[in-house]
């Protein structure tokens, strides 16, 4: 549910609140904080769940709360729980400005008599949730729960949080992502049945990314995604060639973009390259823009970081998570007008760095969960006009949830009874495991394997904005790429819009003047350039299997030998690993031979 409210509400609360309330509240709430904090008001839930886009200000909202509880003797003392060190300081640093002081060191024993309470990890109450219970049972408790989703992380988190935390006399949950890849229940979550007997989170408040973005209270986002021929050989030895973006089966589109984010190819370097030309166009109207690449691993992470000294000249700063001086780092380069980042997870949730406007999601991870919060580094609005840009690799995947950023979801706790068509997100495994299982090839090359990345190269491929796509493939580094990389960064949502309009249109002009000889790449703009889906592509390994059945009872041959001979006259890998255009050339050549045999 989305909730919008007028000003006015502001004189349903407390004369103590917010400005002589003696904690120190913040002197001016938006419009979403203070409509929250009316209906709290208002209702004076036990569990209140409050679902705010990332960038929108949870923490504003949430301290203002507790400082509101405190003040009204509702309670006596906070508790935060976060998901990480570095938050969790965050949230003392946070509070201590408003007049509230937690301790981010507390560990065991009686709080210090200056604290009006702790800021905790859900990893630490994991470990100890009976210090903690016990703690809330002597005084009346406030509980905090920051990105409550990860208390539902692992069962044991979610079982030291419902024992930690049942006798507390107040539970605040916020979340940017309310959904979960998992149907893990989530602690202190209300779950709701619907007409189709799937039980969903039910928030208490939800203000999400539309709305925010319509309010200027967040920027908006500019996706650029880059595809390009990726080649790696398998475990068997055979090399495997494909265009990241086209359909594949999950495990060639998981090498494709694994060989996409090596940083000795030429696709990353490339991507950097743009994203940096990006930043620095970006820079001209946000003079301390910064930029971000979140890398899969600590190796791959240094690595960016060398490419990134070599394209500009400049060092980077490094965040490593088991680094002791990460937290402080993040806060350095925070404070700093130093343009590149390059981090392993730790800055893809709840770390605030307000001036990141560049992205590079140079990460395998495609849950919709960390996709969400990794993009919510870069939208934090401070002054209307600001528009972040995320550079991506062209994996239909990733598009699908650039696509659908406005879209509000809860979390589902039942699985859709059938898989893909309710959840958007749900992956149809069974299917292409029958698709596997109906190939009558050597299955011992469809195996899992493991891989070398060989060679990549990098082709800008679309923009999308707002649900739509814009632009033509073009080469790194040619005219008609410059021509997106220097979009102004401060800019009204309807006018990123009319731009992207014009620059398609222009590159299209530019494309007709060409000859057919120049024409190398696909040359057509990026709406009428769907990703297939794995349910198209499955379509076309179904078709291509009925085709080689029927030519089996016509030729006398095995089905083996003729999808090996398909293999040989048509190249490519076998089926269960063929994109579209290698299986449509396989059903046309079937269909070929068969024609010639009546």
């Amino acid at each position: 549910m989305t909730t919008t409210t007028s000003a006015t509400n502001s004189h349903h609360l407390s004369p103590a609140f917010p400005g002589r309330a003696p904690w120190g509240t913040a002197n001016k709430l938006r419009a979403w904080q203070q409509a929250a904090m009316d209906r709290y008001i208002q209702t004076q839930p036990r569990d209140f769940l409050a679902v705010a886009t990332p960038g929108a200000g949870k923490t504003t909202f949430a301290l203002t709360l507790a400082s509101w509880l405190l003040h009204h003797h509702v309670v006596q003392q906070v508790t935060v729980v976060a998901p990480t060190e570095h938050l969790k300081k965050q949230w003392a640093e946070a509070a201590a400005r408003i007049g509230i002081k937690l301790d981010p060191e507390y560990s065991a024993g009686p709080l210090g008599r200056e604290y009006h309470g702790v800021a905790v990890t859900y990893a630490g109450v994991g470990v100890r949730p009976m210090l903690h219970r016990n703690r809330i049972e002597q005084r009346k408790t406030l509980v905090i729960l920051d990105e409550i989703h990860h208390a539902g992380d692992s069962k044991s988190w979610g079982e030291a949080c419902l024992e930690a935390f049942e006798p507390a006399t107040r539970r605040l949950a916020l979340t940017g992502t309310p959904f979960r890849s998992d149907t893990n229940p989530i602690p202190f979550v209300t779950y709701e049945e619907g007409d189709d007997g799937i039980r969903r989170s039910s928030a208490d408040y939800t203000y999400g990314y539309g709305n925010a973005l319509g309010d200027g209270v967040v920027r908006p986002v500019i996706f650029l995604s880059y595809s390009g021929n990726m080649r790696w050989r398998t475990k068997a030895g055979d090399e495997i060639a494909a265009r990241l973006g086209e359909p594949m089966t999950k495990d060639a589109v998981s090498q494709a973009w694994r060989t996409a984010l090596d940083p000795r190819g030429d696709w990353m370097p490339n991507v950097l390259r743009a994203a940096d030309q990006r930043l620095t166009e970006v820079r001209k109207s946000i003079p301390d823009a910064g930029a971000l690449v979140i890398a899969s691993d600590q190796e791959q992470a240094r690595a960016y970081a060398k490419l990134i000294r070599e394209i500009t000249g400049h060092g980077a700063t490094l965040v490593l998570s088991d680094d002791s001086g990460a937290s402080q780092r993040i806060d350095d380069f925070s404070q700093s007008q130093d343009r590149w980042m390059v981090a392993v997870r730790m800055v893809s949730e709840g770390v605030d760095v307000p001036r990141l406007a560049v992205g590079v999601y140079a990460t395998t991870i495609s849950t919709p969960l960390f996709f969400a919060q990794a993009v919510g580094r870069f939208v934090r609005s401070r002054k209307r006009g600001e528009t972040a840009s995320v550079f991506l690799p062209t994996v239909p995947m990733l598009l699908g949830f650039a696509n659908e950023m406005e879209v509000e979801r809860d979390h589902v706790l039942d699985k859709p009874k059938k898989e893909g068509e309710e959840d958007p997100y749900a992956e149809s495994e069974k299917e292409m495991e029958e698709a596997n299982k109906e190939q009558d090839e050597d299955t011992g090359e469809q195996e899992q394997f493991s891989f070398e990345a060989l060679e990549s190269e990098a082709v800008f491929d679309r923009v999308l904005y707002d649900g739509a796509e814009f632009g033509m493939q073009a080469h790194a580094g040619s005219e008609e790429e410059q021509d997106y990389l220097g979009i102004p960064g401060l800019l009204e949502p309807d006018q990123v819009q009319l731009l992207l309009q014009k620059r398609q249109a222009r590159q299209i002009a530019h494309s007709r003047k060409k000859p057919d000889s120049e024409a190398d790449l696909l040359e057509i703009p990026a709406e009428r350039r769907p990703v297939v889906t794995h349910k198209e592509l499955l379509e076309l390994r179904k078709q291509l299997n009925t085709l080689v059945g029927a030519y089996v009872h016509q030729s006398g041959k095995p089905h083996g030998v003729i999808h090996t001979e398909l293999r040989r006259v048509c190249g490519g890998p076998p089926s269960a690993e063929a994109t579209a255009g290698q299986l449509n050339e396989r059903i046309k050549k079937v269909r070929e031979w068969a024609t010639r045999m009546r």
